[in-house]
């Protein structure tokens, strides 16, 4: 079940919140868990099994971490078979079908035959369910985070569908009171509508809009130098207005339940570095490389020389984490690289003396070519493609896209709104009226646009 949908938006929803809230306070948690698992399992109710086992698992290591350190034992081991369990499942469900693809490969020149694999399906969120999991136990055997208290708010943590397919992720130590004691007002409810409208409006009217341009300069074997840049800004608007309004939508119905999940955008196309880009671009998976793999690697505590390998290991192993593909791991690669550059000039980029509107430029550009390295089925594909856009293949102007007066309308709009507005939440939290009436009118396209054109999935749904 997605949000942008008839079943979600006019049945599961209305029933959910009214369930909700007719239900006593203290069995919400347990509405929110078991609503949770209809939602995911709606599509495939056998991945519910896996989310039940990294649920139980790091439920039952929480608290054995906790009776091991009072016995003054570390509770080490209990960490170990929490990364074990939930980096078992990922790495199978998400690599394995990489894995021996490029196994088989690197054979195929030997003639030595190739493996017979079964294609693995990839259960939706897996990425963002296990790293949450994970968290708890780390942060439990840090110190920094009390264990759960009971199994229904773990459930509910876990399996809350607001952020459960595509974050952001959450940390139980930023919701472990919220989980026990939350304040529901209508100013909360309000607000958490207008997020949620202003999300719908964003995938729906920009993001969807934007797609067929994409996908189509994505397609064609050679572009014009015109075409490549039309197709490669379409993918750049497409990518964060669908993955910042699931964000907004996200967030919204957190809300509506009396949550406050944490924000995952701050404007990442204001950017006057790839350093200033990643504080504002998937917030949450920023944080979460941070604290969890980059600083317990040695962070910039271990002289240059450490600090930019760890930079690198860091983007190398977040770009895998996007996807079982080469076109991931060299655009990991490419982050890194520019992380780096920027590190030896004082965290600054070699064009940090130019005005900063120029600066915003620049790193606007450094990110599209990063774009085409994600979107790009292969490597030869993304080179060919950035060749496209030096001008390699000619250029020739609209003779492979088809762009229509709506893409074009979206298109201006996305770039109004990046560059002009300040963030969803900025504008929910002011609540002025004009904001309110136009997000309606914005919502009500957006409905009528779901019931009529076909869906198009959220582009994070593959992570």
């Amino acid at each position: 079940m997605v949000f942008a949908s008839t079943i979600f938006l006019f049945y599961f929803l209305p029933l959910f919140l009214v369930i909700y809230y007719l239900a006593p306070r203290r069995a919400r948690s347990l509405i929110i868990a078991l609503a949770s698992y209809l939602f995911y399992g709606w599509w495939r109710p056998d991945f519910v099994i896996l989310m039940l086992i990294s649920t139980v698992v790091d439920f039952a290591c929480g608290k054995s971490i906790v009776r091991d350190q009072d016995c003054g034992k570390t509770g080490r081991v209990w960490v170990v078979v929490s990364a074990t369990v939930n980096l078992g499942l990922l790495a199978y469900f998400k690599y394995a079908n990489f894995g021996i693809d490029t196994l088989n490969a690197a054979l195929a020149p030997f003639q030595l035959g190739s493996l017979e694999w079964a294609e693995v399906v990839l259960p939706v969120g897996i990425s963002f369910y296990t790293f949450q999991t994970l968290s708890y136990t780390i942060d439990v055997y840090r110190g920094t985070s009390q264990p759960v208290r009971g199994f229904t708010d773990f459930m509910c943590y876990v399996a809350m569908f607001p952020q459960l397919v595509a974050g952001p992720i959450v940390r139980y130590n930023t919701i472990a009171e919220q989980l026990h004691s939350r304040t529901h007002t209508g100013g909360k409810f309000y607000r958490g509508v207008l997020a949620f409208q202003a999300g719908l409006a964003k995938k729906v009217l920009i993001a969807d809009m934007l797609a067929p341009v994409a996908d189509r300069a994505f397609s064609m074997p050679e572009l014009g130098l015109f075409d490549a840049w039309v197709g490669i800004l379409a993918y750049t608007f497409q990518i964060y207005f669908d993955f910042s309004g699931y964000s907004d939508m996200a967030i919204g119905l957190g809300l509506m339940m009396g949550f406050r999940l944490p924000i995952n955008f701050n404007r990442p196309y204001h950017a006057i570095s790839i350093t200033d880009f990643w504080r504002r671009w998937h917030i949450s998976l920023s944080a979460f490389l941070r604290d969890y793999l980059y600083v317990p690697l040695g962070g910039n505590r271990k002289g240059p020389i450490r600090t930019y390998v760890n930079l690198a290991a860091t983007m190398l192993l977040g770009g895998l984490w996007h996807g079982a593909n080469w076109t991931f791991i060299a655009w990991g690669a490419y982050q890194g690289f520019w992380l780096i550059v920027e590190r030896l000039g004082g965290k600054r980029p070699f064009y940090s003396r130019v005005p900063q509107s120029v600066q915003i430029g620049l790193t606007f550009i450094v990110v599209i070519f990063g774009w085409v390295l994600f979107r790009a089925e292969s490597i030869t594909h993304a080179v060919s493609y950035a060749g496209s856009m030096l001008g390699v293949h000619g250029v020739e102007m609209g003779t492979a896209l088809v762009v229509e007066p709506l893409h074009i309308v979206a298109a201006v709009t996305a770039a109004v709104i990046v560059w002009g507005f300040p963030t969803t939440q900025t504008l929910v939290t002011r609540a002025a009226p004009q904001f309110a009436v136009a997000i309606q009118g914005a919502f009500l396209l957006a409905l009528a646009q779901t019931h009529y054109a076909d869906h198009v999935p959220f582009l994070y749904f593959q992570f």
